[in-house]
């Protein structure tokens, strides 16, 4: 017997692969929200949502603010709530933050379901995205190899996001079987690619007190900012484990300077996120503000993981080939 989320999830995929204009209505509408819109990650979400949208001939928003600005999100998000949408798709920011009119959009019965980065806590129906924790897993294991076993480890990150918490979870977690490798320094580079630069600079002019043998970047931004430096300054023997697939990750995988990355597949979470709330309007639940990751009998799961997966030089050129394929339209 199947259970009602596999129902959902069946629904959710013959509307996507049979949408055409008698199944959907004029009043339908849906937003994606995020930050930092111009990165090439969210444009590659914006290019699955669009597509769902344009295919279930329904109106899409894609909107945020160009940086990393939690408030700037926040404000976004009130002011599609009040446009009263079918459904919302976002990533958070700040939890703590955009927790109450998360809640505020269920109570208004807007469908909400947060992707790339969770806010657990809140009353948002589910969570489309990575298994954070086993993607920092799979970067330690390698980063471990890379490093032979030892060495001392900065970490770039934004702390509040509960994505990278995760990933940092399970960065230390894989480590722990490495006690030669010890994470001596956490940076905080508050949404601001600038800051990445500035301390990776920092950390090679300190290198003969404080030498750092690894660089890992938890968030997209940071990576590159990190190989530049790493480049400039000609350092010999640093690991960079970077982050997604933007081009400049990828083309200094290319080059030899950084060494892995971590993909994830912010695509498919757009594209499959607003097909799912498309049949959560046209398959109605009881109620949003259940307690559905703790109902047996919940329509909703609790976790959709899109997948992710190590590309390093032996598999880089592929990723370029998606990439372009992506900025082209020629999917």
């Amino acid at each position: 017997m199947k259970t009602a989320a596999t129902v959902l999830i069946a629904i959710a995929l013959s509307l996507s692969v049979l949408s055409c204009g008698s199944a959907h209505e004029a009043e339908e509408s849906y937003y994606l929200i995020s930050a930092n819109i111009q990165v090439p990650y969210w444009k590659t979400a914006s290019a699955g949502f669009m597509d769902a949208a344009r295919d279930m001939k329904v109106p899409s928003h894609f909107e945020g603010p160009e940086s990393y600005d939690p408030k700037a999100e926040q404000q976004t998000l009130q002011q599609a709530i009040a446009k009263k949408p079918t459904g919302i798709l976002i990533s958070v920011t700040d939890p703590a933050l955009l927790k109450a009119d998360i809640d505020n959009a269920i109570a208004a019965g807007i469908p909400v379901i947060t992707i790339d980065s969770d806010a657990p806590e809140s009353k948002r129906l589910f969570f489309i995205g990575t298994d954070n924790y086993q993607a920092g897993r799979i970067g330690g294991q390698r980063l471990a190899k890379e490093l032979n076993g030892k060495g001392s480890v900065a970490v770039f990150t934004i702390p509040e996001m509960a994505n990278m918490k995760d990933r940092l979870r399970g960065y230390r977690d894989a480590l722990e079987a490495t006690p030669g490798i010890k994470i001596s320094r956490i940076v905080d580079i508050k949404g601001d690619p600038r800051i990445a630069f500035d301390t990776a600079t920092q950390i090679l002019g300190n290198d003969k007190k404080e030498k750092i043998d690894g660089f890992v970047c938890l968030e997209a931004l940071s990576g590159k900012e990190v190989a530049t430096v790493i480049s400039t300054n000609k350092a010999k023997g640093k690991v960079i484990m970077a982050m997604d697939t933007d081009p400049d990750t990828l083309d200094w995988i290319n080059k030899g300077v950084i060494s892995a990355t971590i993909t994830q597949k912010p695509y498919t979470m757009a594209h499959f996120g607003v097909t799912l709330l498309d049949a959560l309007y046209h398959h109605k639940p009881g109620k949003l503000d259940s307690d559905w990751a703790r109902d047996s009998l919940s329509p909703m799961p609790a976790f959709v993981d899109t997948g992710s997966a190590l590309v390093d030089k032996s598999n880089v050129d592929a990723f370029i080939a998606a990439n372009k394929s992506v900025t082209s339209g020629q999917r």
